[in-house]
C-alpha cells in the first residue's frame, strides 16, 4: 500500500487545525485587549499625576518635556512618552475624572481611538456614546474619524466614498 503524503487526508486534521487556529487568534485578541486596558489605565494614572502636579505645584510645559526625556531614557524599549502623548494622558485624566469610567469603558478601546475622541468631542456624554458604539460595533479608528468628520461636516470625496462603502458592508450583514 502506497503511503499518502497528503496531510489533509488524515481524519479530522483540517477541522482540528481550524479549531487550533481559532483558539490562538482568540487568545491573541484577548491578550492584546488586556495589554491595551492596562496601558490606558497607566496612561490615565500618569495623566492624573501630571494634572495634580500642575494644579498644586504649578508645573508647566517644560516639566512635561523633561518628563518625556527622562521616561523615554528610563524605558528605551517603550514608546508613548513624547511630550505630545504626555499631554494627551493629562487630557485623558482631565476629561475622565472618574477612574471607574476609564476602567469599564475607555480602556476597552485603543489609545488612538481615545486620542481622536479627546481631540474631536468636547461633550463628555457624547464621548462616552462614541466609546460605547466603538465597543459595541467594533469600529476601527478610520470609522470613528469618518463619523466624526461627517458630524463636523468635514468630508472629502474619498471620505464620502469610504463612508458609503462601510454603510454597504454594514447593511450586507
Amino acid at each position: 500500500m502506497k503511503k499518502d503524503n497528503n496531510i489533509t487526508a488524515i481524519p479530522n486534521y483540517v477541522s482540528v487545525l481550524e479549531e487550533l487556529k481559532a483558539k490562538i487568534k482568540k487568545t491573541q485578541y484577548k491578550t492584546a485587549l488586556s495589554i491595551n486596558k492596562k496601558l490606558i489605565l497607566l496612561y490615565w494614572e500618569i495623566g492624573a499625576i501630571i494634572l495634580t502636579q500642575q494644579k498644586e505645584q504649578g508645573w508647566g510645559s517644560k516639566v512635561i518635556e523633561h518628563l518625556s526625556k527622562d521616561l523615554s531614557h528610563s524605558f528605551p524599549g517603550m514608546k508613548g512618552f513624547s511630550p505630545r502623548n504626555l499631554k494627551y494622558m493629562r487630557k485623558l485624566a482631565e476629561m475622565y475624572v472618574d477612574e471607574v469610567i476609564v476602567q469599564q469603558l475607555v480602556a476597552q478601546i485603543p489609545w488612538g481611538h481615545n486620542v481622536r475622541l479627546l481631540d474631536s468631542v468636547a461633550k463628555h456624554e457624547e464621548r462616552i456614546w462614541y466609546v460605547n458604539q466603538t465597543i459595541k460595533n467594533g469600529w476601527s479608528r478610520n470609522v470613528v474619524m469618518l463619523l466624526l468628520n461627517l458630524k463636523l461636516g468635514i468630508l472629502s470625496q474619498n471620505m464620502l466614498v469610504s463612508l458609503i462603502f462601510i454603510f454597504l458592508l454594514w447593511t450586507a450583514k
